[in-house]
């Protein structure tokens, strides 16, 4: 539910073509409607522009198949992350329209053409491709919430010379997402050769002194270029998410 379809609904209850009651139907479940404990927040996308997307992860099937055939029913597009194996797959059986990623756990369920609003793109680099899970769940996040986005994987410190191929894409991006794990040093290097924002995601990826991300996200934390702020360990949808706030404009 959006802006444009309540001034819809609005305006035809106005000019006689729909009645109180049909208007009342309509537009009933705001601000949020429950199915038990989860309560799904319809006005987010009136309030903040860009609408709910649900955690996957702890919820049932049964809840989550119900949620869905809601929104199914209300033609409304629908973001699921970290949505395990069997869950996505048994789900994607029952929604035609549904897109689930195996790589990372990112379901869609499309009900309405995804508009591209922002004002460029929205880049996403991986250090390696063990960064690979977390980045596809920003990259397709990215996506999902009306961005034009790319992804270029595998361009890491290690061999920092495979990044000098995407060095016009890196220039001309409006915002770019950086995920690497290890010491978490490539964000920093790539908000010194362009002028955009960077988002550093740092990954639970590397070696014991790694400690599950800690090293890189504190690497990212202290890193000598400015222009990059760092969301949370694995967090490629809240990348996704400043990304698209930066990308509106």
């Amino acid at each position: 539910m959006n802006k444009e379809f309540l001034l819809d609904v609005l305006q035809r209850l106005r000019s006689g073509k729909l009645s109180i009651e049909e208007s009342f139907e309509l537009i009933k479940d705001l601000p949020y409607f429950s199915i038990g404990n989860v309560k799904f927040d319809l006005h987010r996308k009136i309030r903040r522009g860009l609408p709910e997307v649900v955690y996957g992860e702890g919820k049932d099937f049964e809840t989550l198949k119900i949620l869905l055939e809601k929104l199914n029913e209300k033609k409304e597009n629908v973001i699921v992350t970290r949505l395990a194996h069997e869950k996505g797959k048994e789900l994607q059986k029952i929604f035609s329209n549904a897109e689930y990623d195996y790589v990372s756990r990112v379901f869609f369920l499309k009900n309405k053409r995804i508009k591209k609003k922002g004002r460029g793109k929205v880049l996403i680099i991986t250090a390696g491709n063990s960064d690979l899970p977390v980045a596809k769940e920003a990259f397709l996040c990215s996506k999902y919430l009306g961005n034009d986005a790319e992804l270029i994987v595998d361009v890491g410190i290690a061999g920092i010379h495979r990044i000098f191929d995407y060095k016009d894409k890196i220039k001309s991006s409006v915002c770019i997402i950086v995920v690497a794990g290890m010491e978490g040093a490539l964000p920093s290097y790539i908000a010194s050769i362009c002028d955009s924002p960077v988002i550093g995601v740092p990954t639970s990826v590397g070696y014991g002194a790694n400690l599950g991300g800690f090293t890189a996200l504190f690497g990212m934390l202290c890193n000598c270029s400015g222009g990059v702020a760092v969301v949370n360990i694995d967090n490629g949808f809240g990348a996704a998410y400043f990304a698209t706030l930066i990308n509106k404009g």
